[in-house]
């Protein structure tokens, strides 16, 4: 046992005292005995888990039950009892203990009951130690903007994280979408429960339904186990659905379902699951324009766009890079001389936030001397997406039309692509619906 725990053991027979302490200091625990609840509170600070049988002199065990879970909510107590009722049980689990231990019980069975308390509790340390770090990271001052546009997101996140409200973010890629929308999640009365991201263009078309939803054992070949979905996963916590507008069809049926009923079926199953989940949605493409298109539901649109929050991009906030820049360099130990400075603040940024944290991080890397200077910052400018045919002056290359044109740079980031409509929605920044919408116009499946 690589940290030695304590074992607070309160017991007022001596003798079953006395075996159970030295069974668990053979187990290489440390032991603290107590024949009275009393006695034992006084020890309680000192103990990693609490052993206490349910009848005692003075004091009874599910009094010191609620005394102990007062003084520590977090200390797991195991309660042995010979009156092993399950009304009894019952009760000590509603008072706060972990397990219940009738009496008699073996000592290897002892063993098994402390080790798997100790556990959970090292489980569930671990984790609220972890979504503190988050609440941390994902607080406002790691939110970095000082200019009037991001003042009003931070006022609009303050205002709608108390709620249950479902929230769409717009905005390119890169803003921050994701950031934000774990900062609303932090401050609401959900920070506590779960945050699922759903990445809606990682996941094959075919696959988004039993990702989302779950599925039954033998609903589809493979499908050896059931498996929950996201939003069972999600339950009583938020779901964040990146890229909404990547949706299929078929499965934004089942989403208004959700926003509307709370509710769903595991694929392969006919029994109803009712969930709890706040949605958070997100987009970098203008979704009036996939309704238009007729790729996106309209009735699905207005369930999520109940709280719009437009993020601008970069270059509509520069204000804000000098602020994000001394953030970012300080974040990967570097300094940022004036003349960088300069360079950084001339540049565009059409990858926006993200792509600025990469370029600083790359620059504080890669800097010759102490300080990051003009030439240790490496931009790069190379074209992001298919870009038109070389045409001289011409608005159009010559002799084309504009239905053409746009079906040439289609077939081009398809090639580019090797076929994959995905990754050509994404070098045209298109959504996978819309791109599909075109290709059919095309008269390409």
């Amino acid at each position: 046992m690589p940290d030695k725990q304590t074992v607070l053991v309160i017991e007022d027979e001596e003798k079953a005292r006395r075996v159970v302490g030295l069974h668990l200091s053979s187990d290489g625990y440390g032991v603290i005995a107590a024949g009275t609840a009393e006695e034992g509170l006084k020890h309680a600070g000192e103990a990693d888990l609490v052993l206490t049988d349910l009848k005692l002199p003075g004091m009874d065990g599910l009094a010191l039950l609620e005394k102990l879970h007062a003084q520590n909510a977090h200390l797991p107590v195991i309660v042995m009892s010979a009156f092993g009722t399950v009304e009894i049980a019952v009760e000590a689990m509603k008072k706060g203990a972990v397990d219940f231990l009738p009496k008699p019980f073996s000592l290897d069975h002892l063993t098994v009951v402390v080790e798997k308390a100790l556990e959970v509790r090292k489980l569930r340390d671990e984790n609220r130690e972890l979504r503190e770090a988050l609440g941390q990271r994902y607080k406002f001052e790691n939110i970095i903007g000082g200019s009037a546009p991001m003042q009003e997101i931070f006022a609009t996140i303050m205002r709608v994280a108390p709620t249950r409200a479902t929230v769409l973010l717009a905005g390119e890629s890169g803003v921050g979408k994701d950031m934000i929308a774990r900062a609303i999640h932090q401050h609401s009365p959900r920070k506590d429960r779960p945050f699922v991201k759903i990445n809606c263009t990682a996941i094959p078309e075919n696959l988004m339904e039993s990702e989302l939803f779950g599925y039954e054992k033998g609903a589809f070949t493979g499908a050896n186990t059931s498996k929950p979905g996201k939003f069972e996963q999600a339950d009583t916590g938020t779901v964040f659905l990146d890229e909404i507008g990547d949706v299929p069809g078929s499965v934004q049926v089942k989403l208004l379902r959700v926003l509307q009923e709370r509710e769903f079926e595991r694929l392969g199953s006919n029994k109803t699951q009712h969930t709890d989940v706040r949605v958070i949605a997100a987009t970098n493409v203008d979704l009036r324009a996939a309704l238009e298109q007729g790729t996106f539901r309209e009735d699905l649109y207005y369930r999520l766009n109940v709280v719009p929050m437009n993020i601008p991009p970069l270059r509509e906030r520069k204000e804000d890079i000098p602020y994000l820049v001394e953030h970012f360099a300080k974040k990967f130990g570097g300094e940022i001389s004036e003349g960088a400075m300069e360079r950084l603040m001339s540049y565009h940024w059409p990858g926006n936030v993200r792509e600025l944290e990469n370029v600083v991080e790359r620059s504080v890397l890669l800097a010759q001397g102490p300080r990051v200077e003009p030439s240790d910052v490496k931009i790069d400018t190379a074209p992001r997406r298919a870009t038109a045919a070389a045409g001289g002056d011409h608005f159009l290359p010559e002799g084309m039309t504009l239905d053409e044109y746009e079906q040439s740079v289609i077939r081009e980031a398809l090639k580019r692509a090797n076929g994959n409509k995905s990754q050509a929605a994404r070098l045209l920044g298109l959504t996978r619906n819309a791109l599909r919408y075109r290709l059919a116009q095309m008269g390409i499946e």
